[in-house]
């Protein structure tokens, strides 16, 4: 069974991305890891090409700066990522630039992956995730965070990156059909030196939104203020991924919330009851799951 990991980044060190992190999470369970490498006005060129292992193959890319509308660059720069992945392959595992998967799944994975292999009805892998605001040591609970999304294709399906590279669909519009697999994957995207989340937030609503959408709804700043845009978390009680231990050590900043405040809306309450007592999961879902 051969497996390939993908992923894109583009400008890693001015924004603060774990991608290293991430794609040194995958490594153990690929055969190779495709890079694409966007032009970036950074070292983020270097800092991939250093990375230590001889599976990691990376592809330079040039990003569209004219596709402003829902995020339709990340999806591009996703399937120039898959394009790239060797033919024979018969797993792919995505990773995006701020995740990372633990290890503590890593045997479920190749598990599923092997069970799976030969399933002609399955497209894919469905994880489930852990979404860190503010610090490591809070999770988002709140229905704004998605639960699950497919992180692992079989490649040769006419599949590609949905909308804004969040997940997947097969030509010419259809959902894929996953399994579920119990491998968490870290959503660090929302945990960043404050300075360098403060750049990410002016930039990154630019593959979104016109110039005067962004002038008028990101509030500039010297550092982001995390306080702001608070929602419903709990105290983070697990462990995380061992290949982040050096970056957890390394953050130089505070962020504390009172998590006994219940800033759920009553839709919040009510998708939450459904999903915990009931095991139905509303809302937006981009994919069929075997069970």
């Amino acid at each position: 069974m051969k497996v390939s990991g993908f992923t894109f980044i583009r400008n890693a060190v001015d924004y603060d991305y774990p991608i290293v992190e991430a794609i040194e999470s995958i490594l153990p369970l690929c055969d190779e890891v495709v890079v694409a490498v966007g032009q970036s006005d950074d070292a983020t060129l270097g800092l991939i090409q250093a990375i230590a292992s001889d599976k990691i193959r990376v592809i330079q890319t040039v990003w569209d700066d004219a596709l402003r509308e829902g995020g339709r660059v990340l999806a591009e720069e996703t399937d120039k990522a898959l394009a790239a992945v060797a033919p024979d392959s018969d797993w792919c595992i995505y990773i995006q630039g701020d995740e990372v998967l633990h290890e503590d799944g890593h045997a479920n994975l190749k598990e599923a992956m092997q069970v799976n292999l030969h399933r002609e009805s399955i497209d894919g892998l469905l994880l489930p995730y852990r979404h860190f605001y503010g610090s490591y040591d809070y999770v988002g609970t709140s229905s704004k965070w998605y639960r699950n999304e497919i992180r692992v294709i079989k490649p040769g399906r006419e599949i590609f990156s949905f909308q804004d590279a969040q997940g997947f669909r097969k030509r010419p519009n259809h959902k894929l059909r996953v399994a579920r697999v119990g491998a968490f994957m870290h959503h660090y995207g929302w945990v960043k030196e404050p300075a360098a989340m403060q750049r990410k937030q002016e930039s990154f609503h630019k593959m979104w939104h016109d110039d005067r959408w962004v002038a008028s709804h990101v509030v500039p700043a010297d550092a982001y203020d995390y306080g702001r845009d608070v929602h419903q978390m709990q105290k983070f009680a697990g462990t995380h991924p061992h290949v982040m231990a050096a970056r957890i050590q390394r953050q130089n900043w505070t962020f504390d919330t009172d998590i006994t405040i219940d800033r759920r809306t009553s839709k919040d309450r009510f998708k939450s009851f459904c999903y915990n007592w009931l095991g139905i999961e509303l809302g937006y879902k981009n994919y069929l799951s075997d069970r």
